[in-house]
């Protein structure tokens, strides 16, 4: 979500990105990145959002920033501006390391602040999705809610053996819009729409004083 905010902020959709050899096989879910690959920043961050492509979210940071170091110094930097300050990041994709954590409130403001860009907003929301590339082009959302909950709008998913399921997921219902986030959850998704429920049941919005 964090890669994701930095790209949208710092890069433009129809920026072309030359795929090189630091951004191909890295471990985990991937959505296969070829050495000499030419892809749209746009593809890429569906590829990173829809299919948690790790040599997605290095291939957006190489070309963002320059280097993986200098991009994750620029995640840190937001992160304090933002309010996150129980956060540290040490790479673009999430894969465990050391010095690399986060909580369940500061991944919410995180999201709180991505959802403010109508492109991470729509990213965020879309079933499926089809890059302009010849192999492995068509990539299907891994977040269950937006099929499963009723008001479900986005989310994204996320696995390591350390850190367990993690899920952080959005959901807009009248003129509200909750956040949720459950980690190291067995029950994920259904954990996140308890949630939601109670939030949609307890809370509305309230005007203290209109101008």
């Amino acid at each position: 979500i964090m890669t994701a905010l930095i790209a949208i902020e710092n890069g433009k959709l129809d920026d072309k990105v030359l795929i090189d050899n630091e951004s191909v096989n890295i471990e985990g879910s991937s959505i296969y990145l070829k050495h000499g690959e030419i892809l749209t920043l746009k593809d890429l961050l569906y590829g990173l959002m829809l299919r948690s492509g790790n040599d997605s979210s290095v291939a957006i940071a190489r070309h963002i920033a320059g280097s993986e170091e200098e991009f994750v110094s620029m995640m840190n930097k937001k992160a304090k501006l933002i309010g996150a300050f129980n956060t540290s990041f040490a790479n673009p994709h999430g894969l465990s390391q050391d010095n690399h954590y986060s909580t369940s409130h500061d991944l919410a403001l995180i999201t709180k602040e991505a959802l403010k860009h109508k492109v991470f907003e729509e990213i965020f929301a879309t079933k499926t999705y089809t890059a302009n590339r010849e192999k492995n082009n068509y990539f299907v959302n891994k977040n269950k809610t937006l099929w499963e909950y009723k008001w479900g709008d986005g989310g994204k998913t996320g696995y390591t053996m350390e850190a367990g399921r993690c899920l952080v997921s959005s959901a807009k219902k009248s003129n509200i819009r909750l956040i949720a986030v459950c980690l190291n959850a067995r029950n994920w998704f259904n954990d996140n729409y308890k949630l939601f429920d109670y939030g949609f049941e307890n809370y509305s919005p309230y005007i203290i004083y209109d101008k």
